[in-house]
C-alpha cells in the first residue's frame, strides 16, 4: 500500500535522495523547495522557509493527507547569513511543521534533519531556549547582536535547536498519534560539503579522515526513509547520529576510553 510523504529540500542533497528512495519504494512524494524540480516528485510546491507567508501558503497548498514529513531543507554556515541560517534551519522548519500537522494521518511520522554540529546542546541549553522563544525572522536581528553569533555558531545553534525541539514536541504529539525523531549526519558529500570544510576546518577534516570518507546522501536518506515508515513506530523523540563513527571517535578521546580496548 503506497504512502504519501512530504519532503522539504527535495531539489538536492539528502532530500533529493530521500525522494528517489521513496519513489522506488512505490510511495507518493509531495516535494517542497525554493528551487523547482519534478525529479522523483508527484506534486511540487514552492517553499521559502525564511518567509512566514510562504510557509503558510505552501502548507495551505497541500491537498492530500500525509503519512509523513521529512524536514531536510537547510543552509550551511556562510558569512553574513546568520539570520537566514537560524530562520531557515529552525524557525521556518518549526512553523512549517506546525502548519502541516492538520494534513497528517494518524500514525504518521515527522523526521527532522539535525547534525553532529548540534550535539553540544547540553553546553548551550540556555541559549537554545532563548532562541526557542522567538517566532519570526525579524526577531533574530536583536538576538544575533545580543548573543554575538557568527555563521558557524548560527549553524550549530540551529541544529542544537532541532534536536531539542524534537524532544520537546514528542509527548505533545501523542494525542494526534504522531511521532517525531531527528537525524544527525556528520560530513556528507553533498553540494554544500565545501561550505562545511571552509567553515569548520580541522573540526570536520580530521573526523572525515578518521572515518575514511564523508558519508553519502543515500546513506542518510535510507535511515530517514525507515524513520518515516511504520516499521519505526516505536522510535519516538530520538536523535540518530549517522556519522561513520565520528561521534564514537570523539567520545573515546574525551573520556579516555583507550583502556577499554583490547591490548595487542
Amino acid at each position: 500500500m503506497p504512502a504519501t510523504y512530504a519532503v522539504t529540500g527535495v531539489a538536492s542533497g539528502i532530500g533529493a535522495e530521500l525522494a528517489r528512495i521513496l519513489k522506488e519504494q512505490g510511495h507518493i512524494v509531495v516535494g517542497f523547495d525554493l528551487q523547482d524540480t519534478s525529479r522523483n516528485v508527484d506534486h511540487f510546491i514552492s517553499l521559502d522557509l525564511n518567509d512566514p507567508a510562504s510557509v503558510q501558503q505552501a502548507a495551505a497548498a497541500v491537498s492530500v493527507k500525509l503519512d509523513g514529513l521529512s524536514n531536510n531543507a537547510g543552509l550551511p554556515p556562510r558569512d553574513g547569513l546568520e539570520q537566514t541560517i537560524l530562520s531557515v534551519n529552525f524557525l521556518g522548519q518549526r512553523q512549517f511543521t506546525h502548519a502541516m500537522l492538520g494534513h497528517m494521518n494518524t500514525g504518521g511520522s515527522i523526521v527532522n534533519m539535525a547534525s553532529r554540529a548540534g550535539h553540544k546542546w547540553r553546553e548551550n541549553l540556555a541559549q537554545v531556549k532563548r532562541l526557542g522563544l522567538l517566532r519570526t525572522p525579524d526577531q533574530l536581528v536583536d538576538f544575533i547582536a545580543a548573543e554575538g553569533i557568527d555563521p558557524v555558531r548560527a549553524y550549530d545553534l540551529s541544529k542544537e535547536a532541532m534536536i531539542l525541539w524534537t524532544l520537546a514536541e514528542t509527548e505533545g504529539l501523542f494525542p494526534r498519534d504522531l511521532r517525531m525523531n531527528s537525524i544527525s549526519p556528520g560530513g556528507v558529500a553533498t553540494g554544500i560539503l565545501d561550505d562545511f570544510a571552509k567553515a569548520f576546518g580541522d573540526r570536520m577534516s580530521i573526523n572525515v579522515a578518521r572515518a575514511g570518507r564523508p558519508g553519502q546522501p543515500e546513506e542518510v536518506a535510507e535511515v530517514a526513509a525507515f524513520l518515516l515508515s511504520p516499521k519505526s513506530h516505536w522510535l519516538k523523540g530520538e536523535d540518530i547520529a549517522i556519522d561513520g563513527g565520528m561521534g564514537a571517535f570523539n567520545a573515546t578521546d574525551a573520556m579516555g576510553l583507550a583502556d577499554l580496548q583490547p591490548s595487542d
